[in-house]
């Protein structure tokens, strides 16, 4: 018996409908999403936001003190800090000649010498020796004089032969040589002509060696003491004197700031004991290396100190002028408003009703001016009191 096909059939309806509706919602879906292989068109950016502008009342505007942009003529300068020192170049450590050991020290710590002035006196053994020898050739020299004359005396046919004049003439010369040569080698002791005119005539040896100042200045070391032995070139030095009229000035240049600094810059010098007073100098020296620890680099000034004022060890602060000096629009320092991001800004009107910030691009700071790189025009109209007043108000959320 023959099955009835309506039950497939009516599947296969089924199927189909299903298949449709499924494609028809494919093609609903498809057609709603942007079709991501054609571009689209780029929306235009937003404008900007203007400058925000304050408004303020006439009791507002009392709080505030306006004035123009001038022009100021910034000198290109750096600070450092450092210290005062002597100038080692005229500062002479003051060594014995020879050997020996201190009898007495003459002169006291801070005490201004005069050159060749003695300092201190020692015994030497090399001094001993070289008048011992001066007594021995005197002795030696009269002794041939006399000789030569007795010789000479008796010259003549039933005396001393020719040749015996000769030998004791020779004898005579060769004393007279050694004499002289004794004499210069005490000179060299720091001995005087009299004095050694005083050895050779009393036939006593005088021990003690002076030794004297090779310079004018002070007394700025002194390590001598009675009894101390001393060998020259040998530190300590028993004493170190140092011409004061200058001054050196050791300082401390940021790292940054290294490759500005040179010698023959001139500098200006305070320190804490003459507040307002500026001693004048110039860089001399600039070492070669930087610190690694501080990152600053040592630099070494001159500076003329005729009235003895400053004083080794004094902690001073110093201005280095760099460079020419510059004119640019500068605003007083409290104009300027630190903002919260960073930024430093000043307020600007033209009405002296309405005002707006305007971002700056600030340089030197001198004599309580701000130099103005960037943001403002000499005769602009600007809130030098008062500004932060107005940052706050802009940034005061309107009430309800």
């Amino acid at each position: 018996m023959t099955q009835p096909l309506w039950p497939l059939n009516r599947r296969v309806v089924t199927l189909v409908l299903t298949l449709g509706t499924v494609a028809g919602l494919s093609g609903l879906l498809l057609k709603g999403r942007p079709d991501t292989t054609t571009p689209q068109p780029r929306r235009p950016a937003a404008p900007s936001a203007p400058d925000p502008v304050l408004e303020l009342s006439a009791e507002q505007l009392r709080a505030l003190k306006l004035a123009g942009v001038e022009t100021h003529t910034f000198t290109a300068e750096r600070a450092a800090v450092g210290s005062i020192d002597y100038d080692e170049d005229l500062t002479v450590q003051v060594f014995p000649p020879y050997q020996g050991r201190i009898i007495a020290a003459l002169a006291n710590l801070g005490d201004q010498v005069q050159t060749g002035q003695p300092l201190y006196t020692l015994e030497s053994p090399d001094l001993i020796q070289a008048e011992s020898t001066l007594i021995a050739a005197a002795a030696t020299a009269a002794l041939a004089s006399k000789e030569l004359r007795r010789a000479q005396d008796l010259a003549g046919p039933n005396g001393v032969s020719e040749r015996e004049v000769e030998q004791a003439t020779a004898d005579q010369q060769t004393a007279e040589g050694a004499l002289k040569a004794a004499r210069d080698a005490v000179r060299v002791f720091g001995k005087t002509k009299a004095e050694i005119d005083q050895i050779v005539a009393t036939r006593r040896i005088d021990r003690s060696l002076v030794v004297r100042s090779p310079i004018d200045g002070w007394i700025t070391a002194r390590t001598a003491q009675p009894g101390l032995l001393v060998q020259p070139g040998t530190p300590p030095a028993p004493y170190a004197v140092a011409d004061l009229t200058t001054k050196w000035m050791l300082g401390n240049v940021a790292e940054s700031d290294s490759t500005l600094v040179r010698p023959g810059q001139p500098v200006e010098v305070q320190v804490m004991a003459y507040p307002g007073r500026q001693f004048r100098g110039r860089i001399s020296k600039v070492y070669a290396a930087v610190d690694p620890v501080t990152h600053r680099l040592t630099i070494r000034s001159e500076v003329a100190d005729p009235g003895h004022e400053l004083r080794p060890g004094m902690l001073a602060t110093f201005l280095i002028h760099v460079g020419a000096p510059e004119t640019s629009p500068a605003v007083p320092a409290d104009a300027v408003v630190r903002e919260g991001d960073g930024t430093m800004t000043a307020w600007v009107t033209a009405d002296r009703h309405r005002f707006t910030p305007r971002t700056l691009q600030l340089g030197l700071r001198q004599e309580g001016r701000v130099q103005v790189l960037a943001g403002l025009e000499p005769g602009e109209l600007v809130v030098v009191e008062g500004g932060v007043f107005l940052s706050n108000l802009l940034q005061t959320p309107p009430s309800d």
